[in-house]
């Protein structure tokens, strides 16, 4: 169920490592490729095509009308669409503080300098399509742009058969406030971001979660565009202590299980008896779990157990796996965080399962993956923001500190830039 590694042996630490990472199957990067420069040059016939080729169906227009999504919305449970407006207030009270500002330094001779903190103008969302539905990464997407300023929020996600998107995505659109929706998928939603075409607008940055398609489309337009991370499958880290009941560490591994079976689930533990207490509780609940399938083949071929001898210990071995969620079912967890330093969002204490984080507390489940939680940040208000700085100099100052600026440029072989200078103080005598 969840094999046994030893973290003091670098072979099985090293293997543990390197499960988590993949190679990219060079016929999907020729393909994708294909469809970025067919868009590229073609435009909305190109987007069309591939969406009748993957989607199976022909969209004259693939725009989301406003009656659309008014439908969408009465359709949708009045007692969600309130899960969805209180999961809004909760995730802006945590993203608002996150909006920096600019700041200005004045100097002696009437010299000045600052940054400005502007908002990036136009981003798209991608949002999957599928069986699989997440308006709640709709929710993680959206709201920190709108914080952040961002002027034009575009979301692509794929229709069904019918043409049609899934009118709880398009809800939790309405909720968020997405201010264009437009029906592609696939790679050639995010070409049509890139490069833009007669419908869909070129924008600044592409985020949000895909298939392996998309995830390819977006790293080679990343330069043309900014995109947020390439995201990998699903990971939890649970450290449990002796007191935590067991059933909650299980169930915690399967809530993560149960995505994708490239999802990876490793538990942490002081002892023997409650790896085996907690392996015995996922057996009990995977029976009973509808996606049992699925949580089998990830738990069978990235499920992990590890023993270590302290709390201490096993927030170290965290540390070189830099889990993208992390749980502390620990007595007294907010003691450890200082010990923290690789993981993309952390969760304290018994009662503070992922699923909090997922949906509702407020914290961005949008999170770095694959070890990259050791230079990633999570989506936030910064994510959608640029830095811009400026600088005033007078005749006095450039008088005062002029030969230190083109000595340093002659030292780099750079009479041009010391040119620069020398012209501007010539006409001061």
């Amino acid at each position: 169920m969840l094999q046994a590694v030893d973290y003091q042996n670098e072979n099985e630490m090293k293997q543990l490592l390197q499960s988590r990472s993949s190679e990219i199957d060079p016929e999907i990067i020729v393909q994708v490729t294909n469809i970025i420069e067919q868009v590229k040059s073609e435009g909305d016939q190109a987007v069309k095509k591939f969406t009748q080729q993957f989607d199976s169906v022909w969209l004259d227009d693939y725009i989301v009308s406003q009656e659309e999504i008014d439908t969408a919305v009465k359709s949708v449970d009045p007692f969600l669409m309130e899960n969805f407006r209180e999961a809004k207030q909760n995730i802006e009270k945590f993203h608002i503080p996150q909006k920096a500002k600019g700041f200005e330094l004045t100097q002696e001779d009437g010299v000045y300098l600052g940054q400005r903190v502007l908002p990036l103008d136009k981003v798209g969302i991608y949002v999957p399509g599928g069986k699989a539905a997440y308006p709640s990464s709709v929710l993680m997407n959206v709201i920190p742009a709108k914080i952040a300023g961002v002027n034009d929020i575009i979301m692509v996600t794929p229709p069904d058969r019918q043409g049609q998107v899934n009118p709880v995505i398009l809800a939790a659109a309405a909720v968020a406030g997405v201010d264009r929706i437009y029906k592609v998928g696939g790679a050639q939603a995010i070409a049509a971001l890139a490069y833009g075409t007669k419908t869909i607008p070129k924008v600044d940055k592409i985020v949000g979660p895909g298939n392996i398609y998309v995830s390819v489309a977006k790293k080679l337009v990343f330069g043309l565009v900014d995109i947020d991370m390439i995201a990998g499958p699903s990971e939890i880290l649970v450290i449990a202590d002796e007191a935590v009941e067991a059933s909650y560490a299980a169930a915690d591994l399967l809530s993560q299980a149960e995505h994708d079976p490239l999802a990876s689930s490793i538990l942490i533990a002081l002892s023997d008896e409650k790896i085996a207490a907690v392996t015995k509780e996922i057996k009990k609940q995977l029976a009973e779990l509808p996606k049992k399938e699925i949580a089998s083949a990830s738990l069978k071929n990235y499920g992990y157990s590890l023993k270590v001898s302290s709390i201490e210990e096993a927030i170290e071995v965290s540390n070189r796996i830099a889990p993208e969620h992390l749980e502390l079912l620990v007595n007294q967890p907010k003691n450890y965080l200082p010990l923290i330093k690789n993981a993309g969002s952390i969760f304290l204490g018994y009662d503070s399962c992922e699923s909090i984080g997922d949906y509702f507390g407020g914290t961005n489940h949008v999170l770095p993956t694959n070890g990259t939680a050791r230079f990633y940040s999570s989506l936030g208000v910064e994510s959608f923001v640029k830095r811009s700085s400026y600088l005033h100099w007078t005749p006095e100052a450039l008088e005062k500190h002029g030969d230190k600026i083109i000595n340093m440029a002659l030292s780099e072989g750079l009479q041009g830039h010391a040119r620069a200078v020398e012209v501007r103080r010539e006409t001061y005598e």
